[in-house]
């Protein structure tokens, strides 16, 4: 019973901070219809602007945690008006963009390196304390949050792009650029909300995973992996297809390590994502993509 407890404890654990992740880019790749690796780097820089904040200059929390999320998030508005933009404007592929913010992770991920090291770093400022007992499983308080986070925050934005004047803004965009700018709205401010809300997103998905396993200046970029996975097996249109996914991808990885090794968490995700692309590309809940959009 212990053992079924933990497990289902890491499945939800894990699948809530892959479906952050997910969501964050999943808001941003909606509307730009592009892969945005830099989208990693904002996820990294969140925790190691709090790192800064709280364990260099010894800030309180209440300060360090909003200021993290609104630089991490000022990085990826910055990104799109002065990189994204200016391409799209010159008729650039979607390969170009992806190319151009694989090359943003890869200069800011060095950055970072030199800043900070690539040691393993942790922001926590409290002692190690054993968990809340929950039907058998023990849970940390940082792991309650997330959970809890992943839950508000998925329903908060399926709300938001079904019934907000922006939100419908977006789908708008993201379903005809050409048509949403003659119908009155301006693609261009649109994706620059976008990639704010996701990067806000990102930001605070960073900040919450560091809290629970520490951190590294390349972890962002397999977060970002685990979370396109995710968001792809579970269909790019459709955000409770990115919940089930996260959680699929989650137990898949969980039952991995249960039962053979830690050391084959990414290959089975890579796995699970090969067989979705032969057979059901769509994924669970989503469209067919255009070529346009790969």
């Amino acid at each position: 019973m212990n053992a079924m407890s933990t497990l289902f404890e890491l499945v939800i654990l894990n699948g809530s901070q892959c479906l952050l992740v997910s969501l964050s880019f999943y808001l941003i790749y909606k509307v730009a219809t592009f892969l945005n690796f830099s989208h990693a780097i904002v996820f990294t820089l969140a925790m190691y602007l709090c790192f800064l904040f709280v364990k260099i200059l010894a800030w309180f929390w209440v300060l360090a945690i909003p200021l993290s999320i609104i630089l991490a998030l000022s990085l990826g508005c910055i990104s799109e008006a002065v990189i994204f933009k200016p391409l799209r404007k010159k008729h650039s592929s979607s390969q170009i963009l992806l190319l151009a913010s694989l090359g943003i992770y890869i200069v800011l991920q060095n950055v970072i390196s030199m800043a900070f090291g690539d040691d393993t770093k942790s922001i926590r400022t409290w002692p190690v304390v054993e968990g809340i007992n929950v039907f058998g499983a023990r849970i940390t308080p940082v792991q309650i949050i997330i959970i809890a986070t992943s839950i508000v925050i998925v329903t908060m934005i399926g709300l938001f792009l079904h019934y907000s004047k922006t939100g419908k803004a977006m789908r708008a965009v993201a379903n005809d650029p050409e048509l949403a700018n003659i119908s009155g709205i301006n693609s261009d401010r649109v994706i620059l909300q976008s990639f704010a809300i996701g990067s806000a997103l990102a930001g605070i998905a960073g900040i919450l995973v560091a809290l629970d396993v520490d951190m590294t200046p390349t972890m962002g970029m397999n977060a970002l992996m685990m979370g396109v996975v995710a968001m792809i097996i579970g269909g790019v249109g459709s955000i409770w297809g990115i919940v089930l996914g996260s959680l699929l991808l989650a137990l898949a990885q969980n039952f991995a390590v249960w039962y053979i090794s830690s050391q084959w968490q990414d290959a089975i995700a890579f796995a699970i994502l090969l067989i979705f692309l032969l057979f059901k590309p769509e994924g669970f809940f989503g469209k067919k993509l255009k070529k346009a959009e790969v």
